[in-house]
């Protein structure tokens, strides 16, 4: 595929982990790539690659001016956006009601509000080509709440339920949605990109427990983020896109063991769950 046809990826959060493994995928197919980080200098490298493969562009996903900025710069530099990635965020450990108010907000802005930032910016030009692909990376705990990780799953809760919204809005205009949902990979997520709150001493059995396994686990994830970026990309070039990519066999186990969960449950309270409507209502 000559240069001039090949897509054009808009890559968030490009400084380490997904987002540069990503980037770093897509150049060596000989596509092009708009790396984006809040600190530009972090991903000045893949220019290296020259202009006509790569863009480095500052990037705070919960900024509106650079949002439309970085949008921009795309556009000029390469006249569309073929694939949006949303990878920028981060992780918060600690209980529900260990964590600050302030903390709360700030994981919200950017792990929801960041993610809507850029796709609304980017989905009328996909529009007005009637084609595009966006891939909103959440997270196994986007499907499954975990002690510990409460306001993080918030977060990924709500991406998921705008995504699976916004992909039936946009099949009719040839708009693909994928929601990746990584287990555990062996990135910086569970290492300075987590900073849990103080321990309240109550929950040591529940968020106490999931502290000491996030910390015993970083660095031995065995999830590799080169092989995520390659299942990112088969995702893209599939007939039929999933709407979920789910990443690690403990991801894969965790959703599966959930959806058995529920169907237990619901099984168990069907007759209290259907009995609720008028027709089964007590007559007055």
């Amino acid at each position: 595929m000559e240069n001039t046809e090949s897509r054009v990826w808009f890559i968030t959060g490009c400084s380490t982990g997904f987002g540069r493994e990503l980037a770093k995928a897509v150049l060596t197919r000989g596509e092009r790539v708009v790396a984006t980080a809040r600190k530009v200098e972090e991903v000045q490298d893949f220019e290296e690659s020259g202009p006509e493969l790569a863009r480095a562009v500052r990037l705070d996903v919960t900024d509106p001016e650079e949002v439309s900025g970085a949008v921009d710069a795309a556009l000029d530099a390469f006249g569309r956006i073929d694939v949006l990635v949303n990878n920028a965020g981060y992780g918060s450990m600690g209980g529900v009601e260990e964590i600050s108010d302030e903390e709360i907000r700030r994981q919200f802005e950017v792990n929801v509000f960041g993610v809507l930032n850029i796709t609304r910016a980017v989905l009328p030009h996909m529009r007005e080509r009637r084609q595009g692909h966006i891939i909103n990376i959440s997270s196994v705990g986007g499907f499954v709440g975990v002690p510990g990780f409460g306001i993080y799953n918030g977060t990924k809760f709500a991406v998921e339920g705008i995504s699976e919204a916004l992909a039936l809005e946009t099949e009719p205009l040839g708009i693909h949605i994928t929601i990746v949902e990584p287990g555990a990979f062996r990135t910086d997520w569970a290492g300075r990109s987590l900073a849990p709150p103080p321990a309240i001493d109550d929950y040591r059995e529940t968020v106490g427990q999931t502290r000491e396994y996030i910390s015993n686990e970083n660095g031995n994830q065995q999830g590799n983020p080169r092989l995520a970026a390659e299942a990112m990309i088969s995702a893209v070039e599939a007939d039929e896109p999933p709407l979920r990519l789910p990443l690690g066999d403990d991801a894969l186990g965790m959703i599966r063991e959930k959806l058995d969960s529920v169907k237990r449950e619901t099984d168990t309270w069907e007759t209290t769950i259907v009995e609720t409507s008028f027709e089964h209502g007590a007559t007055e």
